[in-house]
């Protein structure tokens, strides 16, 4: 009733269809915002709905193990899309990131995998909002240099807060070869 009592005098003082039909358009503009804000946020270790065939995602459980299965799953996953060429470079930095929400984060991580025009995206979903520190590190400290990696062996990479935490991403350029076997 609401929707009609503001689309109705708005309609009615101007006289003509144009302002009715602009009422009911920024009512269904407003309508789709909130309902896209109150909708239920998805859980990490729930499945993500949109998967496709460019389109790869997996729930992580908190054990050093994961590690090892993100590293199996982003091989598995870039050999099934003809990106064998990128198989260690991703499987270096996955297991970088893997390892940096394991240790820095608590509560459940999702990997996601996605090719997009010649590009893989990796992401790593936690739920701390803090981005990742960059430190300077000793010659001889055994950990640290995980921004470094990202910043030598990845095309682009970063981090955004999500209404859940937030998720580090790195991208390659996949190359011909991912640009082939995606047309064909």
């Amino acid at each position: 009733m609401a929707v009609q009592a503001i689309a109705h005098p708005v309609a009615s003082r101007r006289g003509d269809r144009s302002s009715r039909a602009t009422a009911h358009t920024w009512i269904a503009r407003q309508w789709a915002l909130w309902s896209r804000m109150l909708t239920p946020l998805r859980p990490l270790d729930a499945p993500r709905g949109r998967a496709t065939a460019w389109d790869a995602s997996w729930p992580l459980p908190r054990d050093a193990a994961s590690v090892r299965q993100a590293r199996r799953l982003v091989t598995g996953q870039l050999a099934h899309w003809g990106l064998g060429h990128l198989a260690d470079t991703a499987e270096l930095l996955v297991s970088e990131t893997v390892t940096n929400a394991l240790r820095h984060t608590r509560g459940p991580l999702r990997l996601n995998v996605r090719l997009c025009d010649a590009r893989l995206l990796c992401e790593v979903e936690d739920t701390e909002s803090a981005g990742p520190v960059r430190a300077a590190v000793d010659l001889d400290a055994e950990c640290g240099r995980g921004t470094e990696l990202l910043d030598l062996l990845s095309d682009a990479w970063g981090g955004v807060r999500t209404a859940t935490g937030k998720t580090i991403w790195f991208e390659l350029r996949a190359g011909k070869a991912g640009r082939a076997e995606r047309v064909g």
